[in-house]
């Protein structure tokens, strides 16, 4: 499958820039897949207005893959299928991401299935591969991208990624099957390589870029990068996210996502509210993510959330380590307290009944 494959008003609706949460696993109190609830999430995130869906990456939890669990194709399923059953025709196409991971041989089996389950891209980890030199990494991306057009990952090393030098990225975006870009590199430097590395190739209108920066998520959508190359002066700016961070309170950050288009089709000033709001996300990115603690309850900091409101049981996760630190219960409380506006509580109440069925 090649980008031209992918239907225009879906690939079009990529490019102008959609919201795209990662899609959380929801568990029963014994460990086993809830379908149910697994299904009220894809339905909430749809309602939303989300015009994306990610599912196997890092918030659906890297252990689904393990020989113990087999969850990966099951998920991927799951939720292609409530996309399809859910919306209506005459709806916005929905793009759907598959996270794809491990050495070439398993993200190329991975993608396989992501094509077989209607997936349009695949998120390429490479995790996997942090021994590997750049011209083998790329190499492996080339393979995997001969299955599906691929979504490339700057994933930051704190959560499992490796550096990735702008000679990978200059590399990578000469891959013809590249259809975007996540950047999570938690990090304004590399951020910077990466977009530097997209303009002097070229192909900045070809491939979107999307922030995975979950500390940094208004401000990258905010700004307009102006860079000077061998062939000019290009422009280059993030037209959505692909986030963690929006699998809670998807309702308002769609919401947010739609003010800032706004702002940039009709070439407005940015309101001072904007900033100030910036820092308020990213001050509840820390409490979500556990900041504190190196990132070790962010996987649970977003089920606290969605239990909290009834869409998940608990905050149980596939690895038993995984679980919330302590104070960050209370840091998700002050967070939802301080900044009522952020969440979508009411949303969810009116809608759960109707999600759960």
């Amino acid at each position: 499958m090649t980008i031209g494959d992918i239907p225009d008003s879906t690939l079009q609706r990529l490019r102008k820039g959609v919201a795209i949460p990662a899609h959380p696993l929801a568990l029963t109190h014994d460990l086993k897949l809830d379908e149910i609830r697994q299904r009220a999430l894809t339905r909430y995130y749809l309602d939303s207005g989300a015009g994306g869906m990610a599912v196997g990456v890092h918030t659906t939890q890297f252990e689904i893959r393990n020989p113990e669990h087999d969850l990966l194709e099951p998920l991927l399923k799951l939720a292609s299928q409530t996309v399809d059953d859910w919306r209506d025709s005459k709806e916005p196409p929905i793009f759907k991401v598959a996270g794809i991971c491990g050495k070439t041989n398993q993200a190329v089996r991975e993608a396989e299935i992501a094509l077989t389950c209607g997936y349009h891209a695949g998120l390429l980890s490479l995790s996997a591969l942090r021994e590997e030199t750049i011209d083998q990494l790329i190499l492996h991306c080339r393979e995997v991208s001969k299955v599906m057009p691929v979504f490339g990952f700057y994933l930051q090393p704190s959560v499992g990624g490796r550096l990735l030098p702008y000679e990978f990225w200059r590399q990578f975006v000469e891959i013809e099957n590249v259809i975007a870009i996540k950047i999570a590199a938690f990090n304004r430097y590399q951020t910077f390589e990466v977009i530097r590395a997209l303009c002097e190739s070229g192909r900045e209108s070809e491939i979107s870029l999307y922030t995975g920066n979950d500390d940094n998520i208004i401000i990258d959508l905010l700004t307009t990068y102006r860079i000077q190359t061998t062939a000019g002066e290009k422009t280059a700016h993030f037209v959505g996210g692909l986030l963690g961070h929006w699998a809670v309170w998807t309702k308002p950050a769609v919401e947010q996502l739609n003010q800032i288009h706004f702002l940039r089709q009709t070439n407005a000033p940015i309101p001072q509210s904007y900033p100030i709001l910036a820092n308020q996300v990213t001050d509840a990115n820390a409490a979500l993510f556990d900041v504190a603690n190196q990132f070790k309850g962010c996987i649970p900091g977003i089920h606290e959330v969605l239990r909290r409101q009834g869409l998940l049981q608990s905050t149980r996760c596939l690895n038993s380590k995984e679980v919330l630190s302590p104070g960050q219960s209370n840091e998700i409380t002050r967070i939802h307290q301080s900044y009522p506006h952020l969440n979508d509580d009411n949303f969810v109440q009116n809608n759960l009944d109707r999600w759960l069925t």
